[in-house]
C-alpha cells in the first residue's frame, strides 16, 4: 500500500518536472510568482491576502501544466495540423492566460 502511494507521488513529482522544464512558458510564470512573493514581503500582505496570492500562483502553475499535458499529448496522437487539436491547445492557452491576467489583477488589488 505505501510503494504504491510512493509510487504516484514520484510520477506526479515526475510531471511537474517534466512540465516545468518542457515549456517554456514556466520560464516566465516562476520569476512572475517569485517577484509576487518578494512584493508581497516588502509590501506587509496580511494572512488572508497571503493565502489569496499563494492561491492564484498555485492555479496558473496547474493551469500551465494541464496546457503542456495536452500539447505533450497532442504530439503524441499527431504532429499533422488538426483544426480541431488546434483548436483544443488554443483553448487551453487560453484558459492560462485568464488565470494569468485573473491572478495579476488579483495581485494588483492586495498590494495597491
Amino acid at each position: 500500500m505505501f510503494t504504491h502511494w510512493l509510487r504516484k507521488f514520484s510520477n506526479a513529482l515526475r510531471g511537474i518536472r517534466v512540465g516545468m522544464f518542457g515549456q517554456s512558458s514556466f520560464a516566465i510564470h516562476l520569476p512572475a510568482a517569485v517577484v509576487v512573493l518578494v512584493v508581497g514581503m516588502v509590501c506587509n500582505v496580511t494572512w488572508p491576502e497571503w493565502y489569496v496570492l499563494i492561491l492564484c500562483i498555485t492555479i496558473v502553475l496547474a493551469a500551465e501544466l494541464f496546457n503542456t499535458a495536452l500539447e505533450k499529448l497532442a504530439k503524441a496522437i499527431t504532429r499533422e495540423q488538426h483544426p480541431e487539436i488546434r483548436d483544443a491547445l488554443d483553448i487551453a492557452s487560453g484558459a492560462v492566460l485568464v488565470t494569468a491576467i485573473g491572478a495579476a489583477v488579483v495581485g494588483v488589488l492586495v498590494v495597491v
